[in-house]
């Protein structure tokens, strides 16, 4: 039996050594490629976990990302702000010590009479047609007015703000409202005559009396996106001399008049904080 069993083409299980060294070769194929998937899947989650946490951290600004944006919130201040911020009910400035002939300057408050509807027609709050004829030029977008009196109801003063693209646009609108005094005093009968600015804003009625004024002083400057105007003169339109024949009463004019202005060019200007993520515009 066992002689029968020996027959044929070699002894039992011979022909399986083959195969069996075949699976072992794809048990090993298919680990290696389990492996590699392996790696491959935990190198793709250490992608995305580190592309998750970019995304999650602060976003950081060049400088030059920081000085856009801090100049976009300075151009919107006069949008988003309220007029009574602009424009605040008392503002202090003070009259040097020469003026009073005294060893202490003396401080003084300039009161609010009122603010003025926004003029989007910006050639309607100045002057001159020549002037306003400026500001369209350089693609002034609106003037704010608002007039204020010191403490003993003398002097009255207009400041106005007038709202332009950027920096450069502003100092060259600027440029055109404050002529040279050279230029001016060579032509006939401009000697003495006050540059082109903003128009005074007068109120009236019970509550705040009437203020009647011509200007007096008129003067600009820019701060920022913005031409800051002022004119200020006497509250009750006297005396027919001009006030720089009167020293005290220039210096003290112009002292609330330029106090005023220069309190609403910081407010509106004022550089505002670097910006930073999260809370800043662009993050």
């Amino acid at each position: 039996m066992y002689a029968e069993g020996t027959d044929g083409s070699g002894p039992p299980g011979g022909g399986s050594t083959g195969s069996s060294g075949s699976l072992g070769s794809k048990g090993r194929g298919r680990r290696a490629a389990a492996v590699i998937a392996l790696l491959l899947g935990v190198v793709g989650l250490a992608v995305s976990a580190i592309g998750v946490a970019v995304q999650l951290l602060p976003r950081h600004f060049t400088a030059e990302q920081q000085r856009q944006i801090q100049a976009w919130e300075v151009l919107r201040r006069w949008q988003t702000m309220p007029a009574g911020q602009i424009f605040p009910a008392t503002v202090s400035y003070q009259l040097p010590a020469g003026t009073l002939q005294d060893t202490a300057p003396l401080e003084l408050t300039a009161y609010r009479v009122g603010i003025a509807p926004q003029e989007s027609d910006c050639a309607t709050a100045v002057t001159s047609t020549a002037a306003g004829a400026v500001l369209r030029r350089h693609g002034c977008q609106a003037v704010l007015r608002a007039t204020y009196v010191d403490a003993t109801r003398s002097y009255v003063m207009t400041v106005g703000v007038a709202v332009l693209p950027n920096a450069a646009a502003a100092v060259s609108a600027d440029g055109g409202l404050t002529p040279s005094s050279l230029a001016a005093a060579r032509a006939a009968g401009q000697r003495g005559r006050l540059a082109a600015g903003v128009r005074v804003v007068r109120f009236g009625g019970p509550a705040g009396q009437r203020y009647d004024y011509n200007r007096q002083i008129a003067k600009s400057f820019t701060a920022g996106p913005y031409v800051v105007m002022y004119a200020a003169g006497y509250s009750d339109n006297r005396p027919r001399v001009q006030v720089a024949d009167d020293r005290y009463s220039d210096d003290e004019m112009t002292k609330m008049a330029l106090g005023v202005a220069q309190t609403v060019a910081h407010t509106l200007a004022a550089s505002p904080p670097p910006p930073h993520c999260p809370g800043a515009p662009g993050c």
